[in-house]
């Protein structure tokens, strides 16, 4: 809440804060920051996300640039060895199949919450087999049309790099035409957090997808080994949504 009252002027609401959303103009405030949760999301423009997330949006930041404006902020000590370009090279693109990831995560979610075809097929099919609405918005799961280029359309349109988007694995070109790659597909973000005080990656998305008609999963690794599938993957990631959605975790669920 700190950071993000560091640029929005912000009143408590209950246990939140409200104020006017930095990211699209607004007359009448719809920007929630949840110091509980520590994540912030504006119910106007979709745009959601933690402390570092809000700096790259806000600020133009890269994922290290936000690292080092906290480390200022707080006046952490950090030590940056010098890399070779190369490295630095593999930085950006890391910083930015990233930020594209994030920005997969709203299309998705908002087709999922805000479109007919969401509505009907994929989120009418999620509460059919017991998934609660809380639960769909903590685990950010999407949707992702049966359109061959929607998403696609949507990323360029935003000025997101055709390369880069590939490299998600989100994306195909064949005969000089990009298409989404999962079609039809409720889409599972995954997250993995690596806690270092070091100027690295410290986190990357991936997604699992999910065909509300045939119950087939697949897992895109964003980046390092893209198209590497895992039913086990899909097996653990959809098991702690249901236990969730169910009440609670069972035994098996934990392996």
């Amino acid at each position: 809440m700190e950071i993000v009252g560091s640029f929005v002027k912000l009143k408590k609401r209950g246990t939140n804060y409200l104020g006017l959303c930095p990211f699209h103009n607004e007359k009448t405030p719809s920007f929630t920051v949840s110091p509980a949760k520590e994540i912030y999301k504006c119910f106007g423009c979709g745009r959601s996300g933690n402390s570092i997330s809000f700096l790259m949006e806000a600020e133009k930041y890269s994922y290290v640039e936000a690292l080092r404006w906290l480390a200022a902020k707080y006046n952490v000590e950090i030590e940056e060895t010098e890399t070779s370009p190369e490295f630095k090279q593999q930085q950006l693109v890391a910083d930015s199949l990233y930020i594209i990831n994030n920005f997969a995560q709203k299309y998705f979610t908002d087709a999922l919450f805000n479109t007919e075809e969401g509505q009907d097929i994929a989120l009418s099919y999620l509460k059919e087999r017991g998934f609660r609405e809380e639960i769909i918005n903590k685990f950010q799961l999407g949707y992702n049309s049966e359109a061959r280029d929607g998403f696609t359309k949507a990323a360029l349109a935003a000025h997101y790099n055709l390369d880069y988007l590939q490299k998600t694995g989100l994306v195909n070109v064949r005969d000089g035409n990009a298409y989404d790659n999962y079609r039809g597909r409720i889409i599972f973000p995954i997250e993995r957090v690596r806690v270092r005080f070091v100027l690295r990656e410290l986190g990357r998305r991936g997604w699992v997808t999910l065909s509300p008609l045939r119950w087939h999963g697949t897992w895109v690794d964003s980046g390092r080994d893209r198209g590497r599938h895992s039913n086990g993957f899909l097996t653990r990631s959809a098991a702690l949504v249901r236990a969730t959605a169910f009440g609670g975790l069972s035994q098996s669920s934990h392996a």
